[in-house]
């Protein structure tokens, strides 16, 4: 497959011995001082790429050429900023299979799933444009003779980006477009595993300013490469108004501590412990293909993958026998491969925390009814590739409070509709939710009293759209991206009054 975006001279796995940079600027590479870091494919455990962390004076630098690229930036019409999303959009169309592959190579997704995210980022533009034209306020009315207010929304400023190696372009288009789009600048610092997802991405925001006939001023996106101590360094900065996070809830807590310790705003996206409800009054085979899904997608590695399976306990029995059926069924092995389902973990590390769920769940007098165990045999030697888990257990399990971010499915099983209830609602985190069922006094139910920020009826966890607002409640940190009014959180908002009469009467009828 030709790789048209020239990235083959930084993939180790490909010969070629040369060092992916730590800092992408227009096409100009920055050669830093930091820490030596490797990106390992987790297809096969072999090397992808090494790079230098960016060194703390560089990534300063960058911020303020960031802010002198904001101050031209704000001022270009937000259609004109649309036009750039609309050229982004065009060629990550053309370039979309080439995109995937490096989504497979460095996260291990599936082509299809790949493929997916891309269309995703995609998607995402397409809203972009058309929000580049809708970003308007209210018009309020006043107390007071011939006055008039107003609300209006300004750009921030340059917007600090963190995201997670599971969806290396997907979270990344959700919060630069919108940005882009709100006439902000903005810094990148992803996850260390997905380097050369990210210099695709970069490449091809590269390409789009290039082709446009009034290119955008040169720091509008700035790639950071790095790992903690990067990360922290940039957070600490008050000169990025918002950080917007995406990754674990230690991670979470730890970047609103210091954002807050500034008074700058944070945007978290974190962990999820998603339940799903199967009534006795549901259609079972639909169920059925959404909890597959839901359960092993991405290998279990989705904030929205499915960990809770709460099913009534007069079907609980004839549902699980087909989904042990479902999953023996699941081929999995090497995700280059077109008829795969699933492929590996990304790390041993996601391995031995796999692996320790699934011993404390037995400690705790789960049952396991099926997988667990690394698989060997017909898959690319070094990857962790894993058999999906399925194990029954009591609902007042303290394994049940935590992310397992593997496909470790936990099933419980409950009498009455009200604990249900309970138990989907029995976690510090509040991301996904999902109820299969025909009647819809339960389903009404169960949108009403769901604490979770994406609430389901007859449809899996995962694979949210992005028209809808992102985000979950509790421990997943409060924070809103991708569609609905999401593009607020990257400006701000300015109440103005105005008096066009001849007489100055103050509010609340206060006479002085």
């Amino acid at each position: 497959m030709p790789h048209s975006l020239d990235l083959d001279g930084f993939i180790h796995r490909e010969n070629n011995r040369s060092k992916l940079c730590s800092v992408v600027q227009g096409e100009h590479f920055l050669w830093c001082d930091g820490a030596q870091l490797e990106s390992h494919s987790p297809i096969d455990n072999q090397l992808n790429a090494s790079f230098c962390a960016t060194d703390y004076s560089t990534s300063q630098q960058l911020i303020k050429n960031a802010q002198y690229s904001f101050q031209t930036w704000r001022k270009t019409p937000a259609p004109l900023r649309g036009q750039l999303i609309k050229q982004i959009a065009l060629l990550a169309t053309e370039h979309k299979e080439e995109l995937a592959h490096y989504i497979t190579l460095e996260v291990g997704k599936t082509k299809q799933e790949a493929l997916g995210e891309v269309q995703e980022w995609i998607d995402m533009c397409d809203f972009a444009v058309g929000l580049s034209r809708q970003l308007h306020g209210l018009t309020i009315a006043s107390e007071r003779p011939q006055h008039q207010l107003q609300e209006r929304w300004h750009p921030l400023g340059p917007v600090l980006v963190i995201t997670a190696f599971n969806f290396p372009m997907a979270v990344w288009a959700w919060n630069t477009m919108l940005a882009i789009a709100c006439g902000n600048s903005v810094i990148w610092k992803p996850s260390e595993q997905t380097p050369l997802c990210s210099l695709a991405c970069v490449r091809i925001f590269n390409l789009a300013c290039e082709q446009l006939k009034d290119p955008p001023p040169a720091g509008l996106h700035t790639l950071i490469l790095g790992g903690k101590t990067t990360a922290s360094d940039l957070v600490d900065n008050k000169n990025l108004p918002l950080v917007s996070a995406t990754g674990s809830v230690a991670m979470g807590r730890a970047v609103n501590q210091q954002v807050a310790q500034r008074l700058g705003r944070s945007l978290l996206e974190l962990s999820g412990n998603n339940a799903l409800i199967i009534s006795d009054k549901a259609d079972q085979a639909l169920a059925l293909r959404a909890v597959l899904f839901s359960a092993i997608g991405t290998t279990g590695q989705r904030c929205t993958s499915l960990r809770r399976l709460i099913i009534q306990e007069s079907i609980a029995d004839g549902f699980l026998k087909k989904l042990i059926s479902a999953y023996e069924s699941i081929k999995i092995g090497d995700p280059r491969i077109d008829d795969i389902h699933m492929g590996p973990l990304i790390s041993k590390q996601a391995y031995d925390k796999m692996q320790s769920a699934i011993d404390v769940a037995q400690q705790q007098g789960g049952r396991l009814l099926f997988g667990g165990e690394r698989l060997t045999m017909g898959v690319p030697d070094g990857g962790y590739y894993v058999r999906p888990t399925i194990i029954e257990i009591d609902s007042e399990a303290d394994i049940l409070q935590q992310e397992t971010f593997a496909p470790v499915l936990f099933v419980v099983r409950y009498k009455q509709f009200y604990e249900a209830l309970n138990i989907n609602n029995n976690s510090t985190l509040g991301l996904s939710s999902s109820i299969f069922s025909t009647d819809i006094r339960e389903c009404e139910e169960f949108l009403a009293s769901s604490e979770c920020g994406i609430t389901n009826v007859n449809v899996g966890t995962s694979g949210a759209e992005i028209g809808g607002a992102f985000g979950g409640e509790k421990d997943t940190g409060g924070g809103r991206e991708s569609g609905s009014d999401a593009w607020k959180n990257y400006m701000r908002r300015s109440t103005n009054t105005i008096n066009y009469g001849n007489d100055l009467p103050l509010a609340q009828g206060i006479k002085f």
